[in-house]
């Protein structure tokens, strides 16, 4: 109608009504009837306002929030603030930290010990399975070009010996490869390639060669052509910088003459008694006249007119020179080739002979002073050496053997070499990469240190994140038993090694289970993290009766996915979600069983795709939506003592326990005091 048209626009008279009551004759161009909300909110406005109440009206459908990120429901607007706690897109990244430290070389008897048995019970000892899982971590974050780039094999420098050392190398008789920079970039003399020459090429077959060699001939043409026009411009700066600094200079001079010219009458006038600047020998008379204070601060108010007229030096002379004296000029091509003025005559500082007689020599160490050959020195471990570099140059900012100056004319210089058997690594090989197909072994000490960000942590550790996502309804849980109950207790609470595994032993119990059932905490090598196990009796599945092998995988099957599926979706919600992680991947039934409950007790996550332009840009965009469980186990609101021996029992039967039983009297180490002051009180009476 007429009238809902007019509706949509905004009246002069509505626009600043707001009375419920509003008495106002209806007029299509200056105001519209009084309603009320067809929602039944209670608001009541104007017609041509209900457009406007749509978008603040609590009982009116809106898409979630979270729509963005993966949310599909629809909702009443004032029920939003509710569902945000419970929202599969409500995903909370846990940000916990904690730092690890590499194992000390003069600690390797447990951890070698440990290493040995990797495979025997990594699920129960909770310490050593959390340490292997943030040292493969980091193992695959450290890359080798990063820490060794002399040790890398360049693509490059392959890419150029492939196309010289291919059978049509003959044809590339005027190719010089001079010199590789660290850029993987060469120094190329005679370029040119002749009609000939290209046709050689391609009765040799050396098509792709010839490709190779056109593409380097035509980028190092271009970085000559730009290295010839830096120096056509370099000559003409120096030209003009000559020019516009004699232009400088005679103006200065021109400047002064006048300006003395100026004051000529002046200084006639006045006298040689007076306290003026451009006055001849007013610092003379000024030093007999007034103390040292005021002598200086005359200084500071007038050095700039005493500079100008003349009567104060700018510079120190030569011959007022107290610690060069005499200078001669010298050439300096290189650091190297830079010789100390024979003038010099400075004090090192970290010298404590104040005589100036101490004597330093240049020398050079190196291994070649140990009179062996490169073949007989033992190899480098890989994985110490790459851990050590990477705290001295990522967390330092600095490498290990790097160039230290003493003073101003002393650098100490220092080169550290590394002898690999793996080298020279791949381009982009990890630490990982490297020791993959060697036994595993560990390298971190099985405790962790916890430290906030508004710590400083530039210490000699490594930092990791637990980084596991979880619905916000599920990361309270997920904190207070993963972090604060388990891995904050691992050290001797939650988990009890034996008090010798300094000599080698392996021993360690779990002392905590959760309260009112019987359960376990393992570690889980396909989520990463750890997860909750109850005991369940081996005949409990079977009615009373033991387990055959004869049973077919059928039976087995058919026991539980006959039942009809509003029993198997009200057995799945009584479950936590690593348990429906794990039951969503047994089959088509279970997963689809489970794929009810995702907008339940599932999350929502994105997963994004870098794309990159033609002209060198990239962006990243969300590829499409993931559903998936978190990996939260069942939460524990209290723990209970486990029914497990003391430690004392362990240690009757430990191998590394021995006893030493002396049965001959030893003396205490104040023996020999007492004995001496009991034979002065004898003495003495």
């Amino acid at each position: 109608t007429e009238e809902m048209k007019m509706a949509k626009v905004i009246h002069k008279h509505c626009d600043n009504c707001y009375s419920v009551h509003c008495q106002a004759p209806v007029n299509l161009s200056i105001s519209c009837m009084v309603i009320k909300c067809h929602k039944h909110c209670g608001a009541i406005f104007h017609m041509c306002k209900q457009d406007e109440h749509q978008l603040l009206c609590p009982y009116e459908m809106v898409p979630f929030l979270n729509v963005d990120f993966g949310c599909p429901l629809t909702m009443l607007r004032h029920k939003l603030a509710k569902h945000l706690e419970v929202c599969p897109a409500s995903v909370v990244c846990c940000s916990q930290e904690w730092n690890r430290w590499p194992v000390h070389e003069t600690d390797m008897t447990f951890y070698r010990k440990v290493s040995e048995n990797l495979q025997l019970n990594t699920e129960t000892n909770l310490d050593v399975a959390l340490a292997l899982r943030d040292q493969a971590l980091l193992f695959q974050s450290i890359k080798m070009k990063n820490i060794f780039p002399e040790m890398t094999e360049d693509p490059v420098f392959q890419n150029i010996s492939a196309g010289v050392n291919s059978p049509v190398k003959d044809a590339f008789c005027s190719l010089d490869f001079s010199e590789f920079t660290e850029n993987g970039r060469a120094e190329m003399e005679g370029v040119e390639v002749s009609q000939e020459e290209r046709n050689a090429l391609a009765k040799n077959d050396g098509v792709a060669s010839t490709q190779n060699y056109i593409t380097w001939e035509r980028i190092f043409k271009k970085e000559k052509d730009g290295c010839n026009q830096a120096v056509k411009n370099l000559n003409k700066e120096g030209k003009w910088e000559e020019k516009e600094e004699q232009k400088y200079l005679n103006c200065e001079v021109e400047n002064r003459n006048s300006h003395k010219r100026a004051v000529s009458d002046t200084r006639d006038m006045d006298g040689a008694t007076g306290l003026a600047p451009w006055q001849d020998g007013v610092l003379e008379r000024l030093g007999k006249e007034v103390n040292i204070a005021e002598y200086n601060m005359y200084l500071v108010h007038n050095g700039a007119m005493l500079i100008n007229f003349g009567q104060l030096a700018a510079c120190t002379p030569r011959e007022k020179d107290f610690v060069y004296g005499n200078l001669e000029p010298i050439e300096v091509q290189t650091v190297r080739s830079f010789n100390v003025p024979a003038s010099y005559r400075a004090k090192r500082s970290h010298l404590k002979d104040t005589s100036h007689k101490a004597k330093t020599a240049h020398q050079s160490v190196d291994t070649a002073d140990l009179g062996l050959s490169i073949e007989d020195l033992p190899k480098s471990e890989e994985v110490s050496a790459t851990l050590l570099c990477s705290l001295e140059k990522e967390l330092k900012g600095h490498f290990i053997s790097e160039s230290a100056t003493t003073d101003g004319l002393y650098v100490d210089i220092g080169t550290q070499t590394y002898n690999f058997s793996s080298a020279p690594f791949k381009a982009d090989a990890s630490l990982a990469d490297v020791i993959a197909e060697r036994p595993c072994g560990l390298y971190f000490d099985v405790e962790t240190e916890s430290v906030t960000r508004r710590h400083n942590k530039m210490t000699s550790a490594f930092s990791y994140m637990c980084g596991h996502s979880f619905r916000r309804d599920e990361y309270q849980s997920h904190f207070r038993n993963a972090h604060c109950d388990i891995q904050a207790s691992l050290g001797g609470w939650y988990q009890q090694r034996c008090p010798l595994a300094y000599l080698g032993c392996t021993f360690s119990q779990i002392r905590f289970h959760p309260a009112g059932q019987q359960a376990t905490i393992k570690y889980c090598q396909d989520v990463s993290a750890l997860v909750f196990q109850p005991h369940i009796p081996a005949t409990l599945g079977d009615g009373g009766k033991s387990w055959s092998p004869r049973r077919s995988a059928a039976q087995d099957f058919n026991g539980l996915s006959s039942l009809p599926l509003e029993i198997l979706q009200h057995i799945a919600g009584y479950l936590d979600s690593f348990t429906l992680l794990q039951l969503s991947q047994v089959s088509h039934l279970m997963r689809d069983v489970c794929a009810t409950l995702l907008q339940e007790r599932g999350m929502v996550l994105l997963e994004w795709k870098k794309k990159t332009y033609s002209h060198g840009g990239s962006s990243w965009k969300s590829r499409k939506k993931i559903w998936r469980f978190s990996s939260l186990f069942s939460a524990v609101d209290r723990w209970s003592f486990s029914n497990v021996p003391s430690m004392s029992e362990h240690l009757k039967s430990c191998t590394f326990y021995q006893r030493e039983e002396r049965r001959e009297p030893v003396a205490l180490a104040c023996l020999q005091e007492v004995r001496e002051r009991h034979g002065k009180l004898k003495h003495e009476r």
